[in-house]
Parts: C-alpha cells; structure tokens; sequence
C-alpha cells in the first residue's frame, strides 16, 4: 500500500507528483529545490543559502513521514555547476551527521527554476 506525502512546511509539487510516497517501510521523496514554502520565492543567495533551503525543505518531508535525515539511506544530488560541489559538501555535511547515506551528485544543465540545486533522498523509516 502506497501512502502519500503532503505537508505545507515543504513547497507543493509544481507538476503531477508527491512530495513523497511510502511504500512499506521506505519514503522515497521528489527532489527539492531551495523554494522557500512560506512565500514560495527562491532563496536568493549562493549554493550554500540554496542548498540549506533545500534540505531544510527534505527535512519537512522526512518529518512529515515521521522520519528524519538520520533514516536517509540514498540521497541523488543535483547541482547547476560541479564547482559548486565543495561549498554545497560544506551544507550538506551539516544535515548527515550521523548517518552517512549512500549518495549520487551529479552536474546538470538546468534545474527547475534555474536554481542552483536539487536534492532527493530515499529514507528506510522502520525503527
């Protein structure tokens, strides 16, 4: 059985798709950008100000299925510009502290919005 995702704390999908599904004891949550959910305006900054909003936008999906980024077993990593991959390694080492998940980062051409990055995870919520 499938379970949706929805929480207002996250920005609302901008197409046909969740912001997350658990499907058994797994999330699997679309990526997000650094949309701030509130005003739904970009954060406007760096890599650094973008991908903080990204994963605080991960952790309110996480949150909302009742996990945490310690639970993250798989992220994938966008990022406009790979010279961006040590400032964004920066941020994201500040959210996985504990957990080490298994991780994909790769540059591509355009991002939705043009942002600067993009984030999904995959996170095994059994306890």
């Amino acid at each position: 059985m499938l379970k949706k995702i929805s929480t207002e704390k996250a920005p609302a999908a901008i197409g046909p798709y969740s912001q997350g599904i658990v499907a058994g004891d797994f999330l699997f949550a679309s990526g997000q950008i650094p949309i701030i959910p509130e005003t739904g305006a970009i954060a406007e900054g760096d890599i650094k100000v973008q991908a903080n909003q990204s994963l605080k936008n991960v952790g309110e999906i996480l949150k909302a299925a009742g996990g945490s980024y310690d639970d993250v077993v798989k992220t994938t990593c966008f990022l406009a510009d790979m010279d961006d991959f040590a400032s964004f390694n920066e941020v994201y080492g500040e959210y996985f502290t504990n957990t080490l998940p298994a991780r994909s980062c790769v540059a591509v051409k355009t991002l939705p919005k043009n942002v600067l990055c993009e984030v999904e995870v995959i996170a095994c919520l059994k306890k």
